[in-house]
């Protein structure tokens, strides 16, 4: 986990493609998620969803669908977390 100078932290999570979906959806769940990387396991970005505070349900649909799509292209991912620092 590393903190940058504009009060956001980032953390990496290493996932295998089966378990993509359900681990970004718990990610996001959790709160103050501002961004959202997902790097193959060349270290490749392979999507890189901004998220703006206060978005649920039905805008969230697209998001969802290109991680359901991604997921099976490959075996093993890294998602980047940017949270904002809550005070």
């Amino acid at each position: 986990m590393g903190t940058d100078d504009g009060g956001r932290t980032t953390e990496e999570v290493h996932v295998s493609g089966n378990n993509l979906l359900s681990t970004v959806k718990r990610i996001v769940r959790e709160g103050n998620v501002r961004r959202v990387i997902v790097k193959n396991a060349q270290g490749r970005t392979v999507l890189d969803f901004p998220l703006t505070a206060g978005v649920v349900g039905a805008a969230l649909l697209p998001f969802w669908a290109a991680i359901g799509g991604i997921a099976a292209l490959a075996a093993h991912y890294t998602i980047v977390v940017e949270r904002e620092e809550t005070t």
